[in-house]
């Protein structure tokens, strides 16, 4: 079975924790090594300085483009994907990046869709007219021409059967997974304690600034906490997004901007420190087709304050503290009780590495190639 992955929708450092969940599946489907299951990676030029390691495992086609203009790029999956999927005999096509793009080229190759969330339609205000419309058109008609729609989380793929009108047994989970990073020696927590100017105590939040990711209320309600801690600090890590504006306004308006941190885009040894020193770890964000932040927090120990919505209920369990999402007054009284408190912190400790084990990359793979073998099966529409 010949497998192509659309990866042209990839631009790397910039579609955020897609990016992350598509690639490490990859890599543990590379780990996997499966004998009855080729796989071809179509991609952009910057895609093989970014992740070398899939390049080496895969045969890998690269399109000319850096994918930063949009029409540039539906194009090339209308026109040079299709003609490079046929020129190679691909059997089915997964298009990872939420559309089967347009055009009756492309659609002769059957196609498996990864949809990490349906945010367009349920939040669009949070999109430019131009994509909102594009979306709104595209994500249902991608999930009827679609075999197999596949999902990261059990109530993103409910969302899907309920607001697109897919067939329940077209839609299948294939969740993130997560390794637990090794320990991080004193030395070192020091070093990057001291690099990013924090104090005895951090509340961490690692997102880029998407509205939806809600950093102006953990803002505000760190805002209320702070000055009866000095010692404590915000730190938001992650690479600017359309928010960043209003985020710097919020940080402006609070009068607590001493004891907070922007760090922009780190390297990933930086943030594994970064989670084994920190007091807590927030994610108040109002939606998520998963919530890879929450996990790996759990899996490094970090005590976890989540929102209540979309998929983080799901992904933490009671394993994490919930707060309703954009309560400024929930947080503050939620988070002042986790950094106070030297026991509640352990048993969020305790409970966040207990669920996270049971998300595993290998059994994430082990489902994405089950779906490619269902897809892939004869049908009245197949090969």
């Amino acid at each position: 079975m010949r497998v192509g992955v659309n990866l042209l929708w990839l631009v790397p450092g910039v579609v955020g924790g897609s990016e992350e969940y598509t690639t490490r599946l990859l890599r543990a489907v590379a780990r996997r090594d499966p004998e009855d299951c080729d796989l071809t990676l179509f991609v952009l030029e910057p895609f093989a300085d970014a992740h070398p390691e899939l390049v080496e495992a895969f045969d890998t086609v690269t399109v000319p483009l850096d994918g930063h203009r949009k029409p540039e790029r539906v194009a090339a999956e209308a026109t040079w994907l299709a003609f490079e999927a046929h020129r190679r005999d691909i059997d089915l096509l997964h298009h990872a990046g939420g559309v089967v793009p347009p055009g009756p080229a492309i659609t002769r190759t059957p196609a498996v869709l990864t949809i990490h969330d349906l945010q367009p339609l349920l939040l669009p205000e949070n999109f430019s007219t131009i994509k909102r419309r594009w979306l709104a058109v595209m994500l249902p008609r991608s999930a009827r021409r679609a075999r197999l729609v596949l999902t990261p989380s059990d109530p993103a793929s409910r969302s899907v059967v309920e607001l697109l009108d897919v067939p329940e047994d077209r839609v299948l989970t294939v969740p993130h997974g997560v390794e637990p990073p090794p320990p991080v020696p004193e030395g070192r927590l020091a070093e990057v304690r001291d690099r990013y100017r924090l104090g005895e105590r951090v509340v961490l939040y690692p997102a880029i600034t998407y509205p939806h990711k809600d950093h102006a209320t953990l803002v505000r309600a760190f805002a209320r906490i702070a000055a009866d801690r000095p010692d404590l600090t915000l730190l938001l890590v992650g690479g600017p997004g359309p928010a960043e504006a209003e985020l710097a306004a919020v940080i402006r308006a609070t009068g607590r901007g001493d004891q907070v941190r922007r760090t922009g885009r780190i390297p990933w040894d930086d943030l594994d420190a970064l989670y084994a020193l920190a007091t807590a770890v927030a994610v108040p964000s109002r939606f998520e087709g998963f919530g890879a932040p929450a996990l790996e927090a759990m899996a490094a120990g970090a005590p976890l304050v989540a929102a209540d919505a979309t998929a983080l209920p799901w992904v933490v369990g009671e394993a994490g503290r919930l707060v309703p999402p954009g309560d400024v007054d929930a947080w503050a009284a939620t988070l002042a009780e986790v950094v106070d408190d030297p026991d509640e912190q352990a048993r969020l400790r305790a409970a966040g590495r207990k669920r996270a084990s049971g998300f595993d990359w290998d059994r994430a793979a082990d489902a994405l190639l089950t779906a490619y073998r269902r897809a892939a099966e004869p049908g009245e529409d197949g090969p």
